[in-house]
């Protein structure tokens, strides 16, 4: 799995930096899982329903907005879920030879 670490890093700054810039919470969990043997999934909690928004077209300051689109290019997939209080902003990297 060390050939994950560097876009786990990138990944999970990405999703930190979206739920800081766009949550506004007080605070924000950030978890690693491993659901399945070849899978490892890095999430961000925060208290903000705001569903976050991949965007393709970009106006304005050319060094910001791309978070989204980072994450998309990097894991195999990201979604989010919506809890009652919140979400989870999650990306998968998979593990390649497992």
């Amino acid at each position: 799995m060390d050939g994950l670490v560097e876009d786990a890093v990138i990944v999970v700054s990405e999703l930190v930096a979206n739920s800081v810039e766009y949550a506004r919470c007080a605070s924000i969990r950030v978890i690693v899982g491993r659901p399945t043997a070849n899978v490892v999934r890095l999430g961000v909690v925060d208290r903000s329903k705001v569903l976050p928004v991949l965007r393709t077209e970009f106006t304005g300051d050319p060094l910001r907005g791309r978070g989204l689109l980072i994450v998309d290019r990097l894991t195999a997939r990201w979604g989010t879920e919506l809890y009652p209080w919140g979400k989870q902003v999650w990306g998968e990297l998979w593990v390649e030879g497992l």
